[in-house]
């Protein structure tokens, strides 16, 4: 092969470096795992195993075992047969170890066994990040994502998917039923091995019918109406694509608009996010150590009792308003036609009639005003406010709230645009590392376990980038 770059000798002598040490680089991020791992209190963070039995053969430190876990992560290596192959064969990974190579069966018991301190292990990644000074701005970008679970969707039940699949079996069972018939008949060529082939697939049939009813009753004792066979915490999740979806979880993350760094996260197997905004912000000041915060969301996370429990605990919320009318798409008035006057507690309509305070009601444990006006018969706008007899206008005792949420929105337009840059590249990057198959373990628990590793490698990678290795490892160990 003359003309290319020529490769070694397999069989020629070289005289190698003598010291693992000499092949992982100064600037390795092997050093920072190394760093980060040796200055973590493993007993009081909650891992078993910290201290050594006094009888009985000895067993791998927790230290060991996270590193190497930390190490797969952080290179896309999530699977603990493939990380006991790296193990034993990667020069890096002998380095952080000092060249012990732990069975899968061992990986897999230490991350089961170890989920609240794993997770706790993440939280305080984000402390090394707060006493660093990475946290200035105190605004956060709050999102979710669906991630898919070890669960298939055929092994998925919703009454949806219930109703149809049983109909699907009697459909079947008629139509074998109906060719035996015409067979006793004579309509029909008599054979005795199809009938009896047709009998297996009836038998075949009833039998699966009886399963899904043993299903169907416990679909109706879950709570959400649901039941998953391979991982029973997962659920059906709408996804964006019209009549699409995944089963899987919610994962919810809040992350930091300046660095990019995720603050704080969790794992939820409810489909939906509006129940979810002044929970993470909590969460996400607790864990920035900040008094003050300002928490930018999509139109998903629009609900009004967690927008006012946002601004009741101190937390600037800026979520834009859930477009749900239809008033503007019939080419009629939409709400923000019509004015409010605080002073006189009314509203004032495009006709510039007074609508006045008539009732109150409670809905969904909601004080509720109601304002509307008799003289919309007599309106020349009618048509084009109302088809019933006249305009009802609902305000929440609490709507000043909202109003000043949006006025912040309108002032500063470029948040939302801030809030896409910030929260949707980190679930983009976190996605390409999983693969296809996003979650390998199962039950909230442990998926939640799985997921802090993964931000925990993400943030890793992060500060990395910000700092420098060697900068990062010098303040880990300061």
């Amino acid at each position: 092969m003359s003309g290319f770059i020529q490769g070694a000798d397999r069989n020629q002598g070289y005289l190698l470096p003598e010291r693992i040490d000499e092949y992982v680089s100064e600037d390795n991020a092997v050093r920072v795992i190394e760093a980060f791992v040796e200055e973590l209190d493993l007993g009081k963070l909650g891992f078993a195993g910290v201290a050594a039995n006094a009888t009985g053969r000895p067993a791998y430190h927790p230290a060991t075992l996270l590193k190497i876990y930390l190490y797969g992560y952080l290179n896309r290596i999530q699977s603990g047969r493939r990380l006991e192959q790296e193990a034993n064969r990667n020069l890096e990974l002998m380095w952080l170890t000092g060249r012990l190579a732990p069975d899968f069966k061992t990986l897999a018991d230490f991350r089961a066994e170890n989920g609240k301190a794993i997770r706790a292990v993440c939280r305080e990644f984000i402390v090394l990040c707060r006493r660093l000074g990475m946290f200035t701005q105190a605004v956060v970008a709050i999102d979710g994502s669906k991630f898919k679970a070890v669960n298939h969707r055929d092994r998925n039940f919703t009454s949806g998917k219930m109703k149809l699949r049983l109909e699907l079996i009697e459909e079947s069972i008629n139509e074998y039923l109906e060719q035996l018939d015409r067979m006793d008949r004579k309509e029909a060529p008599r054979s005795v091995r199809k009938a009896v082939r047709l009998k297996d697939r009836i038998a075949t049939l009833q039998e699966e019918m009886r399963r899904l009813e043993g299903l169907q009753k416990q679909m109706k004792a879950s709570a959400d109406g649901q039941v998953s066979l391979t991982d029973p915490d997962a659920r059906s999740m709408a996804s964006q694509g019209k009549g699409t979806g995944i089963v899987g979880y919610n994962v919810q993350t809040a992350v930091d608009a300046e660095h990019h760094l995720i603050v704080t996260h969790e794992v939820t197997n409810v489909g939906t996010d509006r129940d979810q905004l002044y929970k993470m912000a909590e969460k996400a000041r607790v864990a920035m150590g900040t008094e003050g915060l300002t928490a930018v969301a999509d139109r998903g996370y629009y609900k009004s009792e967690e927008i006012l429990a946002c601004h009741e605990a101190g937390i600037v919320p800026i979520v834009p308003k859930s477009l749900t009318s239809t008033a503007n798409f019939a080419g009629r008035f939409d709400r923000e036609a019509f004015r409010y006057v605080p002073r006189l507690d009314e509203y004032r309509c495009p006709a510039n009639q007074r609508l006045t305070r008539r009732t109150t009601m409670t809905e969904r444990g909601l004080t509720l005003y109601r304002y509307w006006t008799s003289n919309c018969g007599s309106c020349p706008l009618k048509a084009r406010c109302t088809p019933g007899t006249e305009r009802r206008v609902t305000r929440w005792e609490h709507e000043e709230v909202l109003v000043q949420m949006q006025r912040r929105l309108d002032r500063d337009p470029k948040k939302m645009q801030i809030r896409r840059q910030t929260a949707e590249h980190p679930f983009g990057t976190l996605k390409a590392w999983m693969g296809a198959t996003h979650f390998l373990t199962r039950t909230l628990g442990r998926v939640s376990t799985e997921m802090s590793l993964h931000v925990l490698a993400y943030n890793l990678k992060r500060m990395m980038k910000i700092m420098g290795t060697g900068p990062l490892i010098a303040a880990m160990r300061t």
